[in-house]
């Protein structure tokens, strides 16, 4: 269930980025600080990409990932990227050590492959509830409902909807 949500947010991430020019890709948004949509899309992509180059060696370090700016500038190197991801992700749960300095000090914690999809999950969906903020700008932008909302809103909602 989880791969699926998480091709799933991939899927719609590819979708939005087809709609874009990159013009559209690239402007600076005051919506976002001066950030751009494809920003936001290249760390998205990035912070996965971590994940699933990492995974056979077991060690991720979402700190310390490449940057290509590429991505925020070409919506189809961005495209190209996602797809690629969207046909590596399904692995099998393993054991994996992430490795973070947020606290100055490097430190290592026990973690699974399960879990790091998760969170990347999560992160893309908080990063699209960004991005939706400047799609308004972009009205003939076509976004699903479940853009940048979280799957338990998501349930949330269609039961109250009962």
């Amino acid at each position: 269930m989880l791969i699926r949500f998480v091709k799933d947010n991939l899927k719609e991430n590819i979708e939005l980025i087809r709609q874009l020019s990159n013009d559209e890709f690239c402007k600076k948004n005051p919506e976002l600080s001066q950030a751009t949509i494809g920003e936001h899309m290249r760390h998205i992509i990035e912070l996965m990409g971590c994940l699933l180059d990492n995974y056979e060696q077991g060690i991720i370090n979402y700190d310390n990932r490449n940057r290509n700016i590429q991505i925020q500038s070409d919506v189809n190197c961005a495209i190209s990227i996602l797809e690629k991801q969207l046909t590596i992700i399904d692995k099998q749960n393993k054991q994996l050590s992430l490795i973070h300095n947020c606290f100055s000090t490097e430190e290592v914690l026990p973690t699974n492959y399960f879990r790091e999809l998760l969170y990347n999950l999560e992160h893309s969906i908080h990063h699209q509830a960004l991005i939706k903020v400047a799609l308004h700008n972009l009205p003939h932008i076509k976004i699903p409902s479940s853009f940048g909302v979280a799957p338990s809103t998501l349930e949330y909602r269609k039961q109250c909807a009962q």
